[in-house]
């Protein structure tokens, strides 16, 4: 397709105002200036074209040239993505490092995969065949852990007609088919998709099964269901970030999307140097097997910060329609929305909110509509999923900010996380009471495997947690002895509850991961315990003997034991000394 070539009139940051751009559209890409700059029509006026650059300005200056592709920004798909660390516009970090060292030289540009790199292409298909758009034609082994399939493109269809075997580069023709118009079209590794434009699929699923991620407060509590969608807003400091790790590390998901979008370059750099010396619990492969991050730090020019979203979730798409779970973590979603705030000011558009654009919670919703868990594309029956979670850094932890309040209107799961908790030493910090998921009543039926009684308990346990917080407001006033002592055991198992099922070390050898399967077992065990000793106090046996029983701290230290066969000989052990406890008071239970 033929270029259009035009001037720049003026800048303003990382603005660019143009013209001379005829026929220029919404969403085109741009080459500004002599460093062919890359940029995208955002707003047309007239013959001006506003143009917002994603790599930094200076040293451009009016009257340079502008060129348009007439291309929107896309996705380069295909083998070679696996296990990259990417910026917002596909190039490989890792690569631009070793072209240009530390200290990148403006206009430097790369393509997003490997042009030379020869793959092992093994066909699923033979001549003869007649192949829809989605279907898998092939596979290429990308890592020891990941099949990398080879689609049909969307709104390809026809009868195979060749098929090349063996060693062959992303933009080799791999499969010849011949559409019903009689034309030869070349099925190649790689795709290209624009990256604001969702990937097509047959149909949305119910969301019926969680995403495991072995953190307890998150599993039993407030789950999130694969292909579903998770905001976790908290102040700085309150371990947003390291509960984002510990759920790429331990999600049942088979791919894992990192998007560092605006976060501090040092955060993003200890990341990105630690996180491929990780070990996969799964398959005992380094986690870097099955994860790719886009990396798209602070002092980068914040328009880029918007593109990485869409790019992340792009590459999400695309491996969802191989058949895959994809977990994606955006960290965060408020230096995006802060990128829409710069760029709209530098537009002059009216503020809204906070100086955000009217058009902030459309960008959200967008963003959070892209995943689900779907039939793909293609003519067998495959399922696949992006799971959203994204990050929200409330300046001084104020959960009314706009970022945060929109972001609650299009999730099913809130995992809102305490500056109080944190500093407590309350790991993860996620506060019970202000947290949700709409997901539960869903995924009733996959817990009821483990514990028919399941949402009984975990309902039981947040209402004793619930009212564990009236009870301490009274008791900072008049003292825990001077309460009932009824009362002071809702206190005494709701700090079981916190110290011995919600706290959960993230380097801790047994309790950094939990089994649905223990989690069950474990949240039965402290609502047992509660049920059981509650008679006993009602009949007047002191609190202070129930607190004083050795299985107390047994109970609260399941979470460190290896196994199932401790949480039924601790309960025993509890019920015998529930029982003598009982005879020296000549109670009958």
């Amino acid at each position: 397709m033929s270029s259009v070539k035009g001037k720049i009139k003026r800048i303003n940051g990382s603005l660019v105002i143009a013209d001379g751009l005829a026929g220029a559209k919404i969403g085109d890409v741009i080459h500004i200036g002599s460093f062919e700059l890359i940029g995208e029509v955002v707003r047309i006026a007239g013959g001006d074209v506003a143009v917002q650059c994603y790599e930094d300005t200076s040293g451009v200056k009016p009257g340079e040239p502008v060129v348009s592709t007439k291309m929107p920004l896309v996705a380069e798909l295909g083998p070679g993505l696996m296990g990259s660390i990417l910026d917002g516009l596909e190039f490989s970090e890792t690569k631009m490092w070793d072209l240009t060292g530390p200290f990148m030289k403006k206009g430097t540009k790369i393509t997003p995969l490997d042009r030379k790199k020869k793959w092992n292409f093994v066909p699923k298909v033979k001549n003869g065949d007649k192949l829809v758009e989605g279907d898998i034609v092939g596979a290429v082994q990308e890592t020891s852990v990941i099949e990398h399939r080879i689609l049909v493109p969307p709104g390809v269809k026809g009868e195979i007609i060749e098929v090349s075997k063996g060693d062959h580069t992303v933009e080799d023709d791999v499969i010849t088919i011949k559409t019903s118009d009689g034309r030869k079209t070349g099925i190649r590794m790689m795709q290209v998709w624009p990256v604001k434009l969702p990937r097509p699929y047959k149909n949305r699923l119910p969301l019926a099964e969680p995403l495991v991620t072995g953190q307890r407060v998150v599993d039993s509590f407030f789950p999130v269901a694969k292909g579903g969608a998770a905001a976790i807003p908290g102040g700085f400091g309150t371990g947003k970030t390291v509960t984002l790790h510990q759920l790429a590390k331990w999600s049942e998901a088979h791919i894992i999307v990192y998007i560092g979008c605006g976060e501090r370059g040092n955060e993003m750099a200890d990341v990105i140097t630690h996180f491929p010396t990780l070990k996969d619990p799964r398959t005992g492969k380094e986690l870097i097997e099955r994860s790719i991050f886009i990396a798209n730090v602070s002092n980068l020019p914040v328009s880029a910060r918007e593109a990485s979203i869409y790019m992340g979730v792009t590459i999400g798409e695309y491996f969802r329609d191989q058949g895959y779970d994809v977990a994606i973590m955006a960290d965060s979603t408020s230096r995006w929305a802060e990128a829409l705030r710069d760029i709209s000011g530098r537009l002059e558009e009216i503020p809204a909110e906070s100086g955000y654009p009217a058009y902030l919670s459309e960008r959200i919703a967008e963003f959070y509509e892209r995943g689900g868990r779907v039939y793909t594309l293609g003519s067998d029956r495959r399922t696949g999923s992006v799971t959203l979670m994204g990050a929200v850094s409330p300046p001084g932890g104020d959960f009314s900010e706009p970022v945060t309040s929109i972001s609650l209107r299009f999730v099913g799961t809130l995992w809102a996380l305490d500056t109080n908790l944190a500093f407590r030493r309350h790991f993860p910090a996620i506060n019970w009471l202000m947290s949700f998921s709409r997901y539960t009543d869903l995924l009733e039926d996959y817990w009821s495997k483990f514990d028919p009684e399941w949402l009984k308990f975990r309902d039981k346990a947040l209402a004793l947690l619930e009212e564990a917080s009236k009870i301490e407001e009274t008791a900072r006033i008049i003292g825990e002895k001077a309460l009932p002592d009824e009362q002071r055991l809702v206190l005494l198992v709701s700090e079981m509850i916190r110290e011995g099922f919600l706290v959960q070390s993230a380097f801790h050898e047994v309790d950094a991961f939990c089994e649905p399967e223990k989690q069950a077992k474990m949240l039965r065990s402290f609502i047992e315990f509660h049920e059981s000793i509650e008679p006993l106090v009602k009949a007047g046996i002191p609190i202070d003997k129930i607190r004083d029983l050795p299985t107390v701290v047994e109970i609260m230290r399941l979470k460190e034991r290896k196994g199932l066969e401790w949480i039924d000989k601790t309960m025993e052990k509890n019920n015998s000394e529930i029982n003598d406890l009982a005879k020296q008071y000549e109670l009958t239970i």
